[in-house]
């Protein structure tokens, strides 16, 4: 990755990032697509950023924001060729991966993130985006023109169940409250999790009322560096059954097991739209 500064944007070249697919693929739900921008909320802050050409992409920041918080956000850092090298080892990954070239692992904060994936329970994309919207505009604090950050724990606490009322999440707002109740009391940090096994880490997760392997596989991957989590739901189980069959151990993808995960989302998905 190669960076320079044009005016108020980073423009970055040498990087293999798609933008439209890394925000398209389901692991993040906050940032919209109008005239080519990408515009979004990630740890309090707003970012803009634009596909400048295949191998570059412009940043609407500060170098000092985009050195401390956007690079990593995105993962401009990663090594997606050689990860690319060691996947490529059966036809459906090599037609996977050229479909869904471009997808970065992003770096999310952990607590919006298990409030997101917790909303994300039986869900489509649009509804799953409309609740967080909700969620952030009525609990979060603006942070420029109708922009809001995501809530605290604390906040979402304090509001109850009737203060989660008016975001429509049905039967996931008792599951977002416990969530917060043990982030807010220390119970549960996040951040610590990092430093576990991933096994400790997802069981630590699931002490969460609502959150199961699935989604906790989410958490881990998305947002605690966990690369080797592969997140199965009805989508991937469908994808295991056709191309690999019964008894598949997703440990062969190794630490990219993750990103392998993603890749054969996308494919499947892109698929069935045609």
């Amino acid at each position: 990755m190669k960076y320079s500064i044009n005016g108020n944007e980073i423009i970055i070249t040498e990087t293999d990032i798609d933008l439209k697919k890394t925000f398209d693929c389901g692991q993040c739900f906050r940032f919209e697509e109008r005239d080519g921008i990408f515009e979004g909320v990630a740890f309090g802050k707003l970012l803009r950023c634009r596909q400048v050409g295949k191998d570059s992409i412009a940043l609407e920041c500060g170098e000092e924001d985009f050195l401390s918080l956007w690079s990593d956000f995105l993962d401009l850092e990663g090594d997606y060729g050689k990860a690319k090298d060691f996947l490529s080892f059966d036809k459906t990954m090599l037609d996977a991966m050229a479909a869904g070239s471009g997808i970065h692992i992003m770096h999310q904060d952990p607590w919006e993130t298990l409030c997101s994936f917790i909303i994300s329970q039986n869900n489509n994309i649009p509804r799953i985006k409309k609740i967080i919207s909700a969620l952030c505009t009525f609990l979060g604090e603006e942070i420029g023109d109708g922009v809001y950050s995501f809530p605290t724990a604390e906040k979402i606490l304090a509001a109850g169940e009737e203060g989660l009322a008016p975001i429509k999440s049905g039967f996931r707002a008792k599951y977002l409250l416990d969530a917060a109740k043990k982030v807010a009391s220390g119970e549960l940090v996040l951040e610590a999790l990092k430093g576990l096994d991933r096994e400790t880490a997802l069981k630590r997760l699931m002490d969460v009322k609502g959150v199961g392997p699935k989604v906790a596989s989410c958490i881990a991957l998305f947002s605690l560096g966990y690369t080797d989590a592969f997140p199965v739901d009805v989508w991937v189980k469908r994808i295991i059954a056709a191309y690999y069959g019964e008894g598949f151990d997703p440990a062969v993808f190794g630490k990219h097991a993750g990103l392998a995960q993603q890749y054969l989302f996308y494919y499947e998905r892109e698929k069935s739209k045609v």
